[in-house]
This record gives structure tokens, sequence and C-alpha cells, in this order.
């Protein structure tokens, strides 16, 4: 079995917050993520407000913003 598959499996986010270049993703298991806001045209684009409007889906898998359309996978990121 892969371990690396099972671990970014199981990796879940638990919040996230945003600076001025980066999105920075907490995981339940203490883990942060930090991945470049370019790497997203959505969310480069949008604003404070728009960026800070996201709901965790499948208990933390993944991230959605309603108002941008925008989904990101954290077993994608990993």
């Amino acid at each position: 079995m892969n371990t690396l598959a099972v671990k970014s499996h199981e990796a879940l986010a638990s919040d996230i917050r945003f600076d001025s270049y980066m999105m920075h993703i907490s995981l339940l298991d203490g883990r942060e993520l930090s991945v470049p806001i370019d790497w997203f045209p959505k969310l480069r684009n949008a604003n404070e407000e728009q960026r800070n409007k996201w709901r965790l889906i499948g208990r933390g898998i993944g991230i959605h913003w309603e108002e941008i359309d925008e989904d990101i996978s954290i077993p994608a990121l990993l």
C-alpha cells in the first residue's frame, strides 16, 4: 500500500486564512499548508471579502467559494 496516498487522503482542512500573497490552510492533524494565491486566478482576482467567504466541503477534503465559483481539493495540493 502506498502510504503517501493514504496520508494525503486523510488530510482534512479545519481553517483557512490569507495574507497578501499566500493562502494558509490549517489541517486537522496540526500541519499547515501554505500556497501562493497566484496559483488560483479566481482567488487572486477576488477581493478580501470574497476570499473570506469559503466553506469546507466533504468534512474538510476541499474548500468551496460560492461567490467566485472556486473549489480546491486538499489532497491535490499535497
